[in-house]
């Protein structure tokens, strides 16, 4: 195979609470992830030339950075180690997902990468391999190995996955003025020290991740929505404006800045995205395990 074209899709968090802070300064998660049909597009192709040469479009200032510390090209490089493959690649990267808005974009570059990658060189690693890649490039990349909706333990990394819910219609919000840098994000959260917490009893897990979608709702909730909402108002506005034109539920997207509305229809979505004509929006909709699995050729 001398070309594979593969999509990277976004993720929501449908819930996300933050237990504490661990002895090693990361902090225990809980979260429910959510994979959308937003995506960035990936092109690999052999090339005769050595080594990995990516280029990226559509988003600037990712294509002034090194490229070493792309995402993609790390994961790229990661399972051409470990297969022990030295042949060159050449990889384009057409982002859509926004940076820094919460949506995961780089994590689903990695995890495409990965299965891109394969696929190009044809050959296959086991499930405990990838995970512990995927793991080695950040706690987000192992959840775009499964797709659909997922309960992410431990930073997020561990990851388990959860019966699928319908195709809901998905409106995204990300302010062009904003960004949410994760690190900063978790400063302000004031977590206690892990060890003064108690631990989840498996019915509240349960329960956690029971989420049941109805008109009336499904229980989303983000634990970085206060402190961030405290100092970016203007997020807060943006979810009271979502619920307003129709949402039934609303919540910021992971540490943000991207705020995501739920809505009973795509026409409700698109009239909702009228109201927002300064910022980037898009009106997507929630992608289920097996659909992620067949756009991904992800081999069961």
């Amino acid at each position: 195979m001398t070309e594979v074209r593969i999509p990277a899709f976004a993720k929501i968090n449908l819930r996300l609470d933050i237990l504490g802070k661990r002895a090693d300064g990361y902090h225990e998660l809980r979260t429910i992830f959510q994979t959308i049909s937003l995506h960035d597009e990936l092109r690999l192709r052999a090339s005769p030339r050595p080594g990995i040469r990516l280029t990226i479009f559509g988003n600037a200032t990712l294509a002034a950075e090194p490229i070493e510390k792309n995402l993609a090209y790390r994961a790229v490089d990661a399972v051409r180690r470990e297969l022990k493959i030295h042949g060159g690649v050449e990889i384009d990267l057409r982002k859509r997902i926004p940076a820094g808005g919460g949506l995961g974009g780089g994590s689903s570059n990695a995890g495409a990468a990965m299965f891109g990658y394969l696929q190009l060189a044809q050959k296959k690693l086991a499930t405990a391999q990838l995970l512990e890649i995927a793991a080695s490039l950040g706690a987000d990349v192992p959840f775009f190995l499964f797709g659909g909706r997922a309960l992410g333990v431990n930073r997020g990394d561990e990851i388990y996955p959860l019966e699928d819910i319908p195709a809901l219609p998905v409106l995204v919000v990300v302010p062009e003025e904003i960004r949410v840098p994760t690190p900063d994000a978790f400063r302000w959260v004031h977590a206690k020290p892990l060890g003064l917490t108690k631990p989840a009893a498996n019915s509240k897990l349960l329960q956690f991740c029971a989420l049941s979608w109805s008109a009336r709702g499904s229980g989303l909730g983000n634990d970085f929505e206060a402190p961030v909402f405290r100092r970016h108002s203007r997020l807060d506005r943006i979810k009271r404006v979502l619920l307003q034109r129709g949402a039934t539920e609303a919540s910021l997207a992971g540490s943000g800045s991207a705020v995501f509305g739920i809505f009973p229809s795509p026409a409700m979505a698109r009239r909702a995205a009228v109201r927002f004509p300064h910022d980037q929006t898009f009106v997507c909709e929630t992608l289920s395990r097996d659909r992620y699995a067949r756009r991904m050729h992800i081999a069961e």
